[in-house]
């Protein structure tokens, strides 16, 4: 009867053992792919910071946010946390990725997060590039010139 106890014990362990090597290689998968978890897990790191746009990496290990106020941000999944910081523009060096479809980032204040990222085409990494330089200008942020009134009554 002894034998037959630490039979199922033995066979409950292996069982956990192989659900929680499950969740974490899914967790590892999962990564920030999902745009909703990065907004919530950036907005309760900065809550006063208004986000306005997200470019997640290819592999989904990071996301590079474009703020409201000319700043950019910064989530890196770190296994059991996310790592979310602003970045400043000057404070970051960017250079183009052997591929074209990535950008080579040395952080001035987080050297730990330095390293390439690579997006899914060059037009998201130029994007982001712009972010984080702080040279971002949307179509819709442009203002138009005025013409002045004596070009339009021609004077």
């Amino acid at each position: 009867m002894g034998i037959i106890v630490w039979c199922v014990l033995f066979a409950i362990v292996i069982f956990i053992a192989f659900v929680a090597t499950r969740m974490a290689a899914q967790n590892k998968e999962d990564g920030l792919h999902d745009t909703g978890l990065a907004i919530i897990e950036f907005g309760r790191a900065f809550p006063n910071e208004a986000i306005r746009q997200l470019q997640a990496t290819v592999d989904g290990q990071a996301v590079f946010v474009r703020l409201h106020d000319n700043k950019a941000g910064f989530m890196r999944n770190m296994s059991r946390h996310f790592a979310c910081h602003l970045i400043e523009p000057g404070t970051v060096r960017v250079l183009a990725s052997e591929t074209g479809r990535g950008l080579s980032i040395e952080f001035a204040s987080a050297s730990h997060h330095n390293g390439t990222y690579e997006f899914a085409s060059a037009k998201e990494a130029s994007e982001v590039s712009l972010w984080l330089l702080g040279n971002y200008v949307a179509e819709q942020d442009k203002e138009l010139p005025v013409p002045n009134s004596s070009a339009v009554n021609g004077h």
